[in-house]
């Protein structure tokens, strides 16, 4: 279902329509009976807007920037949400499934698989450098909190880059192809 409301808003026509109507109230339909909190669903979409207006932006540059330009960000939004229906109603593990009963390429199955059981780690991971970068930092000047900040990512990338290393030469010693 949520391929095709997918699917069917990204077809939509360029300008604003009176087709954006249907998707929007199949997803006002489909809100209820999930059962996900408005919350939820706001602070997911406020983190995504920054995104989804970065991209419409890019829209401005054509000539007739307008309606390309509304007509991405309603587009966007939609199948956001429609992402944030299924990711709240689905198992990880079903989607994946499904994906793969869809004869998805199995790499690109194994990144996700991967991708979804470390995101945990990393964000523990980016807790544990923050609480240990607080600990040290007694400047609370707003470039100190910016430097730090960056200082942070830099060393969870690396750290990622070292553990991700390590698991791969693991699962090689174990026979994963």
């Amino acid at each position: 279902m949520s391929l095709v409301i997918i699917t069917f808003t990204a077809l939509l026509p360029r300008r604003l329509d009176v087709l954006y109507f249907i998707p929007a109230a199949v997803l006002l339909v489909l809100w209820p009976l999930c059962r996900m909190p408005v919350g939820y669903a706001f602070r997911r979409l406020v983190v995504v807007e920054l995104f989804i207006i970065g991209i419409a932006l890019l829209a401005l540059v054509a000539p007739a920037a307008a309606p390309i330009f509304f007509s991405t960000l309603l587009k966007s939004n939609l199948c956001v949400f429609t992402m944030l229906l299924l990711t709240w109603t689905t198992p990880f593990q079903d989607v994946l499934q499904e994906l793969r009963r869809w004869h998805f390429p199995s790499v690109m199955l194994t990144t996700l698989a991967l991708m979804y059981r470390y995101l945990p780690v990393l964000a523990e991971e980016s807790h544990r450098m923050s609480r240990a970068r607080a600990s040290r930092t007694f400047s609370r000047r707003r470039f100190a909190a910016w430097q730090n900040l960056s200082l942070i990512i830099g060393q969870l990338f690396v750290r990622s880059a070292d553990r991700a290393e390590r698991i791969y030469l693991a699962m090689c010693a174990r026979g994963w192809k």
